[in-house]
């Protein structure tokens, strides 16, 4: 199957679309230092980026005519500034909105599927409108904005266009599947919400559902404060565990009866997602690329860092300030350390494989920026057998035909 990946930024969710079995036609970024990143993979022979042909520039700027072959699959996550908690809010009236790109590029290519993520702002009451907006042009991406219209006088028409079910049953519109989700909750290492705006071709006749989530704090509770395996798993005695939680005993019980008919794993906190990995302050030499002490780390008020044994808080674009916080780990006797580059691949889950072209600051800016590989894996692949599942339900359909026409 084929894809064509926006807005890749370092390869997060292009990852994930390519380990879901999806072969690329193409890879646009504008940002030279993440192209920087992709290039220095494919120079390295990384397998899963060795054949990305890669377009550094503008989506808006790129030849769609020379896309010639069916898209499968369309991904990306258009820049969420306009729309991020630490952002302006401007929402259409900020130049980095790519929204009204992306619906161009899916008018143009017309793919099977897509996939666009962003951030959890998007979904603020004071974005109602123009979120709804954008789910009615993904949904109906033939009907054009005219060039005397207002953005709210388009909404007006397309929702007309939504209750009319006129475009669907000419399969020129697609079924939209919003979803907030917690990359939490599908076994990422991190508390990270962000929406995903899933859209499949009406004329498919596909019926799709968001993944089921997978992981849970429940079930963290549970193996750390209930059976305890979480610390004999990972060795940590009785003195260097944190405190427990205040009414554990409540607690417990509710816990175990929302999961006595659950069985999600324990969410995966930082300690899980570095276990393996040395302690990058304690030594000077590490076979792990990308993997170096980065000192000066502090806590004060909003910037704290992650316990260990939690996942971690949402990766930011940042080194300083309020976003460097979110950037480092606390330990359980208080001291907070940067993560290394490494560690906040592993948290984003990059395989170790993958290396970042660029410094410190740059190299967190392109992850605090990525998608999750595992997340854009875990909806990719279900995308994928939902394609793939409507192929061989037509080509068993084609068989019967011309066996009952012999």
């Amino acid at each position: 199957m084929k894809a064509v990946e926006l807005f890749a930024g370092a390869g997060g969710l292009a990852l994930g679309v390519g380990l879901a079995g999806f072969k690329p036609l193409a890879v646009v970024e504008w940002d030279k230092w993440a192209c920087d990143t992709i290039r220095q993979n494919q120079e390295r022979g990384y397998p899963l980026v060795a054949d990305w042909p890669l377009h550094e520039g503008d989506v808006r700027d790129f030849d769609w005519s020379s896309i010639t072959e069916q898209v499968d699959l369309l991904a990306g996550g258009p820049p969420c500034q306009p729309f991020s908690m630490g952002g302006k809010h401007k929402a259409h009236d900020d130049m980095r909105d790519m929204f009204p790109a992306t619906v161009e590029i899916v008018r143009r290519l017309r793919p099977r599927a897509f996939i666009v993520e962003n951030v959890k702002g998007l979904t603020r009451a004071s974005f109602a409108s123009y979120f709804q907006y954008i789910q009615l042009q993904l949904e109906f991406p033939e009907v054009k904005r005219r060039s005397s219209e207002t953005w709210f006088d388009h909404l007006m028409r397309l929702q007309t266009e939504h209750t009319s079910g006129r475009l669907h049953s000419k399969g020129l519109a697609y079924n939209i599947i919003p979803t907030l989700v917690n990359a939490a909750n599908y076994g990422v290492p991190q508390k990270r919400e962000r929406v995903f705006l899933v859209g499949l071709r009406s004329d498919l006749g596909i019926d799709w559902s968001f993944p089921e989530e997978t992981h849970s704090q429940a079930a963290l509770f549970r193996d750390q404060w209930i059976t305890g395996e979480y610390w004999d798993r990972h060795k940590v005695a009785l003195k260097d565990r944190p405190a427990a939680p205040a009414g554990l005993a409540a607690r417990s019980r509710a816990v175990s009866q929302r999961l006595l008919f659950d069985f999600s794993k324990p969410w995966r906190t930082i300690r899980d997602a570095l276990v393996d990995l040395p302690d990058p302050s304690l030594t000077a030499d590490c076979a792990y690329k990308d993997h170096r002490f980065q000192s000066g780390a502090k806590a004060y008020p909003g910037h704290t860092g992650s316990p260990i044994d939690q996942p971690s808080k949402t990766l930011k674009a940042g080194d300083h300030g309020v976003p460097g916080g979110e950037n480092m780990l606390v330990d359980n006797n208080g001291a907070p350390r940067y993560l290394s580059i490494r560690e906040a691949a592993r948290v984003q889950t990059f395989p170790d494989g993958y290396v970042f072209h660029g410094s410190w600051t740059e190299t967190l800016r392109q992850l605090g920026n990525a998608v999750p590989v595992l997340l854009g894996h875990v909806v990719a692949r279900s995308v994928a057998e939902a394609l793939i599942a409507k192929d061989i339900r037509d080509l068993v359909s084609q068989q019967g035909r011309l066996r009952n026409a012999a």
